[in-house]
């Protein structure tokens, strides 16, 4: 599988895919700079007048739910209603979905459309999937991965979605298949709005994948192998940052094959 996933790697480098973010205040920045160094075009835009034709010209859609406000939350919906009824791929990170009645409003107004991809930590997709289990603490995980499966199973089989769980194991999952990728660092916990940075990978890669599975897969054993090469170099959260973005520019062949750790059910 990992040769698999790195030709995903190399073709988002090829083809530059156009991804349009709707996504929230704190990591824009570092969420365009993470597509870049990918290989991928970022369009960050909020704006209802031209949502629709952005979407037109774009290959994806991220919908990042992190600083909502009345008027992105229509702005989403309208992205949401427009990428479903054109067919284009779109992914949801339902950022701290269970911690005010206002977002879970807007995600159960989103979820209707279907989104290709749902990212999230395990407490969000738990709170999501209106579990058992419904704490979370803003945009940090109370829930380990593992704990948060059959959530992921229910989304999955409601909304015909790839559903992502990140966290110390990453797992993606649809009604066939679950994959588990154990790539990360500890530091990367330390840096905000990593997580966001690989829902827009994951953006970038369904873009241009037909395996959208496969897709998902590559674009968080990217993420997460660059940042333990990052790691490796860097004093802090600081320049982790700096050196993440830097590998997910550079990263090679043999640093990915070698680094990977996945298992497929």
């Amino acid at each position: 599988m990992e040769k698999i996933l790195w030709e995903l790697v190399q073709l988002v480098r090829q083809q530059s895919p156009l991804v349009h973010n709707i996504t929230n205040y704190g990591v824009m920045n570092n969420t365009a700079n993470a597509l870049l160094a990918a290989g991928a075009s970022p369009i960050m835009a909020h704006a209802k007048s031209e949502i629709k034709e952005m979407i037109a010209i774009s290959h994806s859609v991220v919908i990042n739910i992190g600083t909502l406000d009345e008027y992105w939350s229509e702005s989403m919906i309208m992205a949401a209603d427009t990428a479903h009824s054109t067919g284009k791929p779109w992914v949801l990170d339902p950022v701290g979905a269970g911690a005010t009645s206002f977002r879970d409003e807007v995600l159960n107004r989103l979820l209707p459309y279907q989104p290709t991809v749902i990212r999230g930590n395990a407490s969000e997709i738990i709170a999501l999937a209106k579990a058992n289990i419904t704490v979370t603490k803003g945009v940090d995980s109370t829930a380990k991965s593992n704990e948060a499966i059959d959530a992921a199973r229910s989304l999955a089989g409601q909304y015909e979605a790839i559903v992502c769980i990140s966290g110390e194991t990453d797992i993606i999952l649809d009604h066939q298949q679950e994959i588990f990728i154990k790539n990360g660092h500890p530091l990367m916990t330390k840096v905000t709005g990593l997580g966001c940075s690989a829902t827009a990978l994951i953006g970038a890669f369904i873009g241009i994948a037909e395996n959208k599975v496969l897709a998902v897969a590559a674009a968080m054993a990217v993420i997460g192998i660059a940042g333990e090469l990052a790691a490796e170099e860097s004093n802090g959260p600081g320049s982790l940052q700096v050196n993440l973005t830097d590998k997910l520019y550079s990263i090679t062949e043999q640093e990915f094959s070698s680094r990977l750790k996945i298992e497929r059910l």
